[in-house]
């Protein structure tokens, strides 16, 4: 009884914890923040723990950018680690009983070839009907008995294909949800690091272009400030129906992380790369953001998007620094377009910042 009172004052203040921390950092109280402080509190995941302490110490805050981080690279990897543990132990428990099934079927055959053999040598002693009858009905009745093992045996093997079936189906759900952003549906950030590598070594290998697009929703803070934390998340879902709508094919779309998202264009060099990321600008300019809990229309939704082109000796970092950089660059000439890096904008800058 002890122990569980126990338990329960030391998980309260586990609770308490988490929730000052909330407070006093005036972070939305959702499911999401609470679990990073929860666990923050316990102190059995040190890696999440001093990636906190580092932010708070160097910015004195965790915007919702760093909390979306922290929680995709220190506790949702866990919880899919932790589905695929079970679903593997399930494909094991699986295996582990059709090799126990088998193992009684071989010594069942080698019980039935002993008994073949034998019948055969009796049945070439024998000179009695009687004895040749009672060899005979020893074979029929050890044929049947076979018979229902093999039946057994194959009944067995067909069900656990189908769940060895379904299990494999399981990891592949489980796997593409790893890669997607929950509230987007695009790939985050880890499907963006895996696909952009990809991406980069075949543009290399083959000498196609290959562009990358980042962009940033304009003024996205003053959304969160202005109508809280839920008609933000309607901003990004807003974005990322129109890059469904908007990219198709090969091309790779994925929330980066916070209000910036990324595009991959292989086989697309930088002027046809320049028409989609514009094509993208106005197709999300051109959808009205509205308020579902009053109908209140809250205006329309704007975008800044950087554009790099691979090339020769660049590797995914460089290729990267160089959008991001663009956009920026977008950013600081009036937020709602689109600069590549040959746009006077951003060799200007870049000529600024060397000298």
């Amino acid at each position: 009884m002890i122990k569980v009172l126990d338990d329960h004052e030391r998980t309260l203040a586990f609770a308490e914890v988490a929730l000052g921390q909330i407070k006093s950092l005036r972070q939305t109280a959702i499911p999401r923040n609470y679990e990073i402080w929860y666990v923050y509190a316990t102190g059995y995941n040190s890696p999440l723990n001093k990636i906190i302490n580092e932010t708070l110490a160097r910015n004195g805050k965790l915007t919702e950018s760093d909390l979306e981080q922290i929680y995709e690279t220190y506790l949702s990897q866990i919880k899919t680690s932790d589905r695929i543990d079970k679903v593997g132990a399930r494909v094991i428990g699986e295996i582990d009983e059709v090799m126990t099934l088998i193992g009684e079927a071989l010594a069942m055959s080698a019980n039935y070839d002993a008994t073949l053999s034998g019948a055969s040598r009796n049945l070439s002693a024998s000179q009695k009907p009687d004895q040749v009858k009672t060899i005979v009905e020893t074979l029929v009745k050890s044929t049947h008995e076979m018979r229902v093992t093999n039946k057994a045996l194959e009944e067995r093997l067909s069900l656990s294909k189908n769940e060895i079936s379904n299990l494999q189906h399981s990891l592949e759900a489980i796997r593409a949800e790893s890669l997607t952003d929950p509230l987007t549906g695009l790939g985050n950030r880890k499907y963006f690091d895996r696909s952009i590598e990809s991406a980069v070594e075949s543009a290399q290998a083959s000498g196609e272009p290959l562009s990358l697009l980042m962009f940033d929703i304009d003024h996205f803070k003053s959304f969160n400030d202005s109508y809280g934390h839920l008609t933000g998340d309607q901003v990004l879902r807003l974005v990322g129906m129109s890059l469904k709508q908007t990219i198709k094919g090969q091309d790779i779309t994925a929330r980066y992380g916070g209000e910036e998202f990324a595009v991959v264009l292989p086989n697309t060099a930088l002027r046809q790369a320049l028409t989609v990321a514009d094509h993208i600008r106005r197709a999300v300019m051109s959808k009205e953001l509205k308020k579902k809990s009053t109908g209140e229309i809250l205006g329309r939704v704007t975008i800044s998007v950087g554009v790099s082109m691979l090339k020769p000796g660049d590797d995914t970092d460089s290729l990267i620094e160089r959008a991001d950089a663009c956009l920026y660059a977008a950013k600081r000439n009036g937020r709602n377009r689109v600069i590549c890096e040959v746009d006077p904008e951003y060799t200007a800058e870049n000529h600024t910042q060397v000298a």
